[in-house]
């Protein structure tokens, strides 16, 4: 990016839908922040996710359901230079904010992402997050749950999150890398385990590779959320 964004806002979009048993952590990962807002956008949770979000003074408004119109709804709000889209599962580490101001200022860099930790003790964990720390750095390609900021100018230069039924966050990161590098930072978040661990961890991983090469050769969004949503009941 080049200039100088040392004290400038940034906006923590939160996409929510009953998310009450995360939310207050994922804000409260926040607190030691300086210069932040944050925005929970709700999808009409039937849970306690608003009354939390509310009761811990931060914005909350309302949308359809779907991520992407969610986390687009929340950067359309946004009174913050920079975008940070955070999965309400997620932690952040300490000084995320100054590391997010200083990683957009390395030449070239239009975005950035956080390496991954997943919260379980379990050893092949740890091979999920050496081949996603493995395809962040070398295929220049993070996901949702790792966090995602750029600037609002790039995010609107890009034009937003598509607004697919699945994704999304791939997609946005394809359009990132025609116009500039993504900075991963060596710091983790850290995210839920519960995916994992509930669906087993070779499914998850084997229906994540295959929803990610139907995309690549063409298959509908919505036919592969179709299919994600069946490989996982």
């Amino acid at each position: 990016m080049g200039q100088n964004i040392n004290n400038t806002k940034i906006s923590i979009i939160i996409p929510t839908l009953n998310e009450a048993a995360n939310i207050k952590q994922a804000i409260f990962t926040t607190q030691s922040s300086k210069n932040i807002e944050i925005i929970v956008v709700d999808a009409v949770s039937e849970d306690d996710t608003v009354a939390i979000a509310n009761a811990l003074g931060v914005k909350v408004i309302s949308s359809i359901p779907g991520r992407a119109a969610q986390m687009n709804l929340g950067a359309a709000v946004a009174s913050g230079e920079i975008l940070l889209f955070l999965h309400a599962d997620t932690r952040l580490p300490m000084g995320f904010d100054e590391m997010i101001r200083t990683a957009l200022q390395q030449p070239g860099v239009v975005a950035g992402a956080f390496t991954l930790q997943i919260d379980a003790p379990v050893f092949a964990l740890r091979l999920v997050e050496w081949g996603v720390k493995w395809r962040s750095h070398f295929w220049q390609m993070p996901y949702g749950d790792q966090a995602i900021f750029m600037t609002k100018s790039v995010f609107q230069e890009i034009g937003c999150f598509p607004e697919m039924p699945i994704m999304e966050d791939f997609e946005l990161i394809r359009r990132l890398q025609r116009i500039g590098k993504i900075f991963i930072l060596s710091v983790p978040v850290i995210t839920s385990s519960r995916r994992w661990l509930q669906k087993g961890l070779l499914k998850t991983t084997l229906i994540n590779q295959i929803v990610v090469i139907g995309y690549l050769l063409g298959v509908a969004p919505e036919r592969l959320r179709k299919l994600y949503r069946r490989g996982f009941k």
